[in-house]
Parts: structure tokens; sequence; C-alpha cells
């Protein structure tokens, strides 16, 4: 389905052509692995991958139908992810691939995301830290080129919009301590950074993912009837017991 909404505005103009280069492919290989585990745990009618359609993390979701939103040609559906083409409350996942570092709204995405996912629907983020030696390359590189030209958001001010909007944090982690080297001879040479990472170097991964799920305050679950049945049978000796000892007290009388 390739549908266009509007005068699209890029989500992430280059960023795929570097998933092209050696460490491109490197950190594409482990953030496919994360996606693809994550996504097959969640259910539902229809998810949406915004941004990066040349990648597919929706490879694996068992939702049953999933599109690829982004202004490119290569999407599904071609519009602008700050302004959805779907209904309130009508998607039960959305994954977001860096899509918060390569727009000019982040917050309005984030609110866009929230407007367009059903109460109790998931999101599933990954994106570059700033606070590891990706984050140091880009800080002292002062490059022009993707991803180094992305606005980096930390991990924890990105928990406080997801909280401030109303999505509860389920899952997560982070990826990618090897120092961001283009030669693969040099990345092998650090490889155990990968193993030591989250023992040593908790905060230090070059990526973080998030799992979070969308809360509404004041929403009541309905349970299935047969819960309801079983209460009343639990209560039933109990008020059986209550009406025999009355009995007995009006005979006594």
């Amino acid at each position: 389905m390739d549908t266009s909404f509007g005068a699209p505005v890029p989500v992430s103009t280059s960023l795929a052509d570097w998933f092209e280069t050696p460490l491109g492919r490197y950190l594409l290989a482990r953030e496919q692995d994360w996606f693809d585990r994550t996504v097959a745990d969640i259910f539902g009618f229809q998810a949406i991958q915004i941004g990066l359609p040349q990648c597919p993390f929706l490879a694996q979701s068992r939702v049953a139908s999933h599109w690829t939103v982004d202004p490119e040609a290569a999407a599904d559906i071609r519009a602008d992810p700050n302004w959805l083409p779907f209904p309130e409350n009508s998607l039960d996942l959305i994954v977001l691939p860096h899509a918060l570092e390569f727009t000019s709204e982040p917050h309005q995405l984030l609110r866009e995301v929230y407007r367009a996912i059903r109460a109790e629907g998931q999101i599933v983020i990954s994106g570059f830290n700033p606070f590891s030696l990706f984050g140091v390359k880009r800080y002292f590189g002062r490059r022009q080129t993707p991803p180094w030209n992305g606005s980096f958001i930390a991990l924890y001010r990105l928990k406080d919009w997801l909280s401030l909007l109303g999505f509860e944090v389920s899952g997560g982690g982070l990826d990618c301590y090897v120092p961001p080297f283009e030669s693969e001879h040099w990345r092998s040479r650090f490889g155990f950074f990968e193993a030591a990472g989250d023992r040593w170097w908790p905060i230090g991964g070059g990526v973080y993912y998030l799992r979070a799920t969308k809360k509404v305050l004041g929403m009541r679950i309905l349970t299935p009837a047969w819960e309801h049945r079983k209460n009343s049978l639990a209560t039933a000796p109990r008020q059986a017991r209550q009406c025999i000892e009355s009995s007995i007290a009006e005979m006594v009388d």
C-alpha cells in the first residue's frame, strides 16, 4: 500500500545509507535481533513502523497487519509521522527505530504516537545514547552526516517524556558497547566490550532500547464472566451457613 498524505517532513533522510557501512551493518544486526525478539510476543490487529522503511523491524511481529510510515517512497504509507493518518486509539503496536533523533519535533511525534495507540498498546523505541562512545564521537567529531548529525536524546529524559504522556516503561536495555570504529578489524579487537559492558559499564551502550505501554488513568479492566461466577460460587457456602444460622435462631426464639 502506497498512500501519500500532505507534505511530509523526513524523519531520517540518509540514515538508511549509513546502515550500509561496516559500522552501520554491525549495529543494524544487533538492533534487528533485539526487535525480532521483542515484537514476537506482542499481539494485536494493527502495527506500524515509523521511519527506516528499508529495515524490516516488524518482520517477526505476530500482529495481523503492519505497515511502514515515512515520507520516503519506499514506505508502505507515505506520510508525515508527526501527523499520523490513523484514528485515535486504533493501533496496537508502534516501533520507532531512531525516529525521535531525526525529527525536528520529537515531542509532537510522541504526542501523535500516544494519540494513535490504543490503551494498553505498546511502543518500542531505539535510540543513540549520548553518554557512550557513540556520543563522544558525535560530540568531538562535529560531523554533518548521519547518525552523528542526529539529536541524541538521553535515556532518562526520554523516560520522563514517556511518563508525562502516560506511558509506563515495561522493558528495555543497552547495546553496542564497542568503540564506533569503522574498521571491522578494530571492532573485533574490542569485541570483549560487548560481554563486559552490561556488567562493568551498564549505562555506556551505544544504543538503548525501550518498551512502553500506554496507560489510561481511571480505566477499569473488565473481567471475564467466568470470574464473576467463580466469585459467586466461592461465597455460596458462607451465605448458606448464614441462612441456616438465622433459621436456627428464629426456631430458638
